[in-house]
């Protein structure tokens, strides 16, 4: 099981020391994908960084220069280009002259009917590379790119504290949605892998408090989706159905306004073993399509 962690001391838009380096603040943008809202992270003093600007909110943005102050942001770093993390990096980047680090997205569209939408205006200003740094007084940046969750995913590792803002790729509150097209999880397993083998002390999610025992916690992560892999082949073992039956039973437990995404996900472990050929699909995979067992 799981060992979530999902309670936070905070008030939306005040500024609050995490850690010797990191301040956070946390964007009014609640729901069943952003949980507690956005939490934008500034690290260092002085000349700081900051990652992940969060959704086009105004206040969110006077909140964030308020924290600020006369500090001069030197990087805005994005993990991924979802609307609940990058859309306000053009307006933070207006207002302080910093330019914008991240990846561009390999797929052009997202699946249809789920939530979390792309932010389709996100461009960049550099295209972050593995294992790039990112410096200021006292502080280093590594980035690490973590791709699955989409395909522009980047982790940046705070290397004074061995921690690692992992944006949406581990997340302390919750699972993480791997949503096909642009959502791999092939490519989500191999990123847990590597975040795992660096042996990180804190993990700093975009949503939701730290996860200071990252071990087991990422150990405790792969066994849930490999378990969900086997519950997939369990049930195609009984006859062929599809994600659209599989979804209510499997989560029963889920809140039902995430059976959307919990379908996605689905796709995205019945995608992985179609590639590999444990599982057939009748026609391209999607939600509605029959599938069996190879």
């Amino acid at each position: 099981m799981i060992p979530f962690v999902r309670d936070l001391e905070f008030q939306y838009g005040r500024c609050d020391w995490v850690s010797p380096l990191i301040r956070r603040v946390i964007a009014d943008n609640p729901g069943p994908f952003t949980y507690l809202g956005t939490g934008t992270y500034i690290v260092g003093q002085g000349e700081v960084a900051v990652i992940d600007p969060g959704p086009d909110l105004p206040a969110h943005l006077d909140a964030l220069l308020a924290a600020i102050g006369d500090e001069r942001v030197t990087h805005i770093l994005v993990t991924h280009d979802h609307a609940d993390h990058s859309p306000l990096a053009a307006a933070l980047s207006a207002a302080t002259g910093a330019r914008v680090w991240g990846r561009s997205r390999r797929t052009v569209t997202q699946a249809a009917g789920f939530d979390d939408d792309h932010d389709e205006a996100f461009r960049p200003d550099f295209e972050v590379r593995d294992g790039e740094l990112f410096d200021g007084p006292g502080w280093t940046l590594e980035a690490v790119p973590t791709p699955g969750h989409t395909s522009n995913h980047v982790a940046y590792a705070l290397r004074q504290e061995n921690a690692l803002f992992s944006g949406d790729h581990i997340m302390g509150w919750s699972t993480t949605v791997i949503s096909p097209p642009d959502g791999n999880m092939a490519d989500y397993f191999a990123s847990l892998e590597r975040v795992k083998a660096r042996g990180f002390s804190t993990l700093w999610p975009t949503h939701g408090p730290p996860i200071t025992e990252p071990q087991p916690f990422i150990e405790a992560y792969i066994a849930h989706r490999k378990a969900r892999e086997a519950q997939v082949l369990a049930s195609l073992a009984q006859g062929p159905t599809t994600i659209r039956a599989m979804v209510p039973v499997l989560y029963a437990a889920v809140d039902p306004r995430l059976h959307p995404a919990a379908a996605h996900s689905l796709l995205g472990h019945v995608v992985q073993l179609v590639d590999e050929g444990r599982v057939i699909s009748d026609g391209p995979p999607g939600v509605e399509a029959t599938l069996r067992l190879a």
